[in-house]
């Protein structure tokens, strides 16, 4: 039983070739392509929108500089959403419970935010390790702890989503077996946890929504820091 509970954590397979990279792409098929016009219908018109909602919340704290990643943090964010959202659905599979794709996502952009820092700004990128007016002896430990704050930050961003959505899922089918095995036993008991169970499955598209925003908000945050 509770190998089954994570069976659903698995990559699927074809032929023993993963098809995870298929499973993260196929969610942007479902996005309308915007065609010669204007306005072509609603669902294009609400997704000009939506992409413009994003960029705004984005791109507001940053200077021109930082207005060049609009196009890799607006496309990183409406992946995630889509993808933690039709995770959700029944018979399919999310590739962010996966730390490994996570961390494949953060690792490259935290470190070309960094790269940005050390590139543009050398000095003041190398002074957030040594905070102003600190007394010497305790320069050696201060700059081992901000380097090592500094190294944690990508696996920070990836542990957050795969934790997120891993105990979510985890929660909503224990929750759905208990109910399918109480309906035959105690139906109002059954009931009950059917109550709780469309609860949580709320609560949970609101963390997928959530979780897809702090990830891009947070790299947002960083290259705030080094432009």
């Amino acid at each position: 039983m509770n190998l089954s509970f994570f069976d659903q954590f698995m990559s699927p397979q074809l032929l023993g070739i993963p098809l995870i990279l298929l499973s993260m792409l196929f969610p942007t098929l479902l996005l309308p392509t915007p065609g010669n016009r204007w306005i072509t219908n609603r669902l294009s018109t609400l997704q000009s929108w939506f992409f413009h909602l994003i960029t705004k919340q984005l791109m507001t704290p940053l200077n021109k500089n930082g207005h060049k990643w609009a196009l890799i943090l607006t496309s990183l964010m409406t992946l995630l959403l889509m993808v933690n959202l039709l995770g959700l659905l029944p018979y399919t599979f999310t590739p962010t419970t996966q730390l490994s794709m996570n961390m494949a996502l953060a690792f490259p952009l935290w470190f070309a935010t960094l790269l940005t820092g050390l590139r543009n700004q050398p000095s003041a990128s190398l002074g957030h390790l040594l905070p102003e007016g600190t007394p010497t002896p305790l320069i050696p430990a201060l700059i081992m702890i901000e380097t090592t704050s500094l190294l944690i930050r990508p696996l920070a961003l990836g542990v957050r989503l795969t934790a997120n959505l891993t105990a979510g899922h985890l929660l909503i089918q224990l929750i759905s077996t208990a109910t399918t095995t109480l309906l035959s036993i105690m139906p109002t008991i059954s009931i009950l946890t059917t109550s709780i169970l469309l609860l949580l499955t709320i609560l949970e598209v609101a963390v997928a929504m959530i979780q897809a925003y702090v990830f891009v908000l947070l790299l947002s945050l960083y290259l705030q820091e080094n432009i």
